[in-house]
C-alpha cells in the first residue's frame, strides 16, 4: 500500500539542516544558501524508452534506474557549474510488485544523492498498469552571475571536453558519473563562456550549444577521446558505425563540453583539476552549424547525430 511504502521511505531519509520543513508534509521547505542563486532541473526516465527492467543482456535492476535517474539530473547541474543541494522524486510504479521495485529504486537514488551531498526533500508516488517511470527534480546553487550557459560561446574559443565518448549502451549509460565536482573546480579557476553536458550525443549537443550562441563549432575528429566501449561496439557490428561515429553520436556519456578562451583552455589542460581527463577537440568560429576539420585545415559540414525523442504525426 502507498502509505506503508511512504512510511518506509521517510524512515530512511537522513535529517538535513538545509530543510526547514522535512519530507512528510505537503511540501518541503528548503533554506537557500546565502548569496547564491537557485538552479533547478528535471529529467524523466521511462521503462521501455530509457531502460528495460529484468535479467539478461541489456536489462537492469531498479537500483540501477535509481542511480541513473539521480545522476543524469546532477549532470545537468554540472553543466551549469552548480553545486547540488536537494532533489524531489516522483515515481509511477507498476502495480505488479510495485513496492519491491520502489524500495530498490530508492536505494539507488539515495546512493547517488549521498555521494554528492544531496538532500532528498520529498516527492510523490503513484501506481498504474504500465512500467516504471521516475522523474527527478534536482536543485542546485551557484554564485550570482556565475552559472554556465549554452549561449555564451564566442569566435576564437576552444572546445574542451571531459572524459571519453561512445559505446555507452554496453552498460556505461546505467552508471553515469556526473561531473559536479570537476565543474565547480574548473569554474573557480578558469573562464568558461558556454557549457553543455552530453546526454544525446557529442555532435548533437555541441550543435545545440553553437546554435544557442549564434556561432559555428568545429571538431577535429582525430582529437575526440574515444571510449573503449565504442571500439567494442563497433567490433560487434562489422560494417556498422565506426568508433568515431559512435563517439560523436551514441550519447549517454554525460561528459561536459566547454567553450572557453583558447589561452584558458591551454592552462586548464595543463592543470587537469581533480585528475579528470580533458581534451581540446575543436573551436568556435563565426557562422552557424557544426563543422569538421579536414587534414588540410579546411572545414566541412559535419552532421549532428544523436538521440531525439520522436512523435508520430497526427493522423489525417
Amino acid at each position: 500500500m502507498e502509505d506503508t511504502f511512504v512510511d518506509w521511505l521517510l524512515a530512511r531519509l537522513p535529517t538535513d539542516g538545509r530543510l526547514e520543513v522535512p519530507p512528510g508534509d505537503d511540501a518541503a521547505v528548503l533554506r537557500p544558501p546565502a548569496m547564491r542563486r537557485t538552479v533547478v532541473t528535471t529529467d524523466m526516465l521511462a521503462e521501455g524508452v530509457d531502460f528495460l527492467l529484468g535479467d539478461g543482456p541489456g536489462r537492469c535492476r531498479p537500483r540501477d534506474v535509481g542511480r541513473k535517474a539521480m545522476a543524469v539530473n546532477l549532470s545537468d547541474l554540472a553543466a551549469m557549474a552548480a553545486r547540488p543541494e536537494a532533489a524531489v522524486v516522483a515515481v509511477t510504479l507498476p502495480r505488479d510488485d510495485g513496492e519491491a521495485i520502489g524500495r530498490e529504486l530508492f536505494e539507488g537514488l539515495l546512493e547517488v544523492a549521498t555521494a554528492f551531498d544531496v538532500t532528498l526533500a520529498g516527492g510523490d508516488t503513484n501506481a498504474w498498469e504500465g512500467g516504471l517511470v521516475v522523474s527527478v527534480t534536482a536543485i542546485g546553487s551557484v554564485p550570482p552571475g556565475r552559472a554556465w550557459r549554452r549561449d555564451g560561446a564566442r569566435p576564437g574559443d576552444a572546445i574542451v571536453v571531459t572524459g571519453r565518448f561512445g559505446g555507452s549502451l554496453l552498460g556505461r549509460h546505467l552508471s553515469p558519473r556526473p561531473r559536479c565536482r570537476e565543474a565547480i573546480a574548473i569554474a573557480e579557476r578558469f573562464p568558461v563562456h558556454a557549457a553543455i553536458d552530453v546526454s544525446d550525443g557529442l555532435s548533437l549537443d555541441l550543435a545545440r550549444l553553437a546554435r544557442a550562441s549564434g556561432v559555428a563549432a568545429w571538431i577535429a575528429p582525430e582529437e575526440v577521446p574515444i571510449h573503449d566501449d565504442a571500439f567494442r561496439a563497433a567490433a560487434a557490428e562489422p560494417g556498422g558505425r565506426t568508433p568515431i561515429e559512435r563517439a560523436l553520436g551514441d550519447g549517454e556519456d554525460f561528459e561536459l563540453v566547454l567553450a572557453m578562451p583558447a589561452d584558458a583552455a591551454e592552462e586548464l589542460l595543463a592543470a587537469a583539476p581533480d585528475g579528470v581527463e580533458l581534451a581540446k577537440i575543436g573551436g568556435i568560429v563565426a557562422g552557424e552549424g557544426l563543422k569538421q576539420q579536414r587534414p588540410d585545415g579546411s572545414l566541412a559540414t559535419l552532421p549532428a547525430t544523436g538521440f531525439l525523442h520522436r512523435f508520430d504525426e497526427e493522423a489525417g
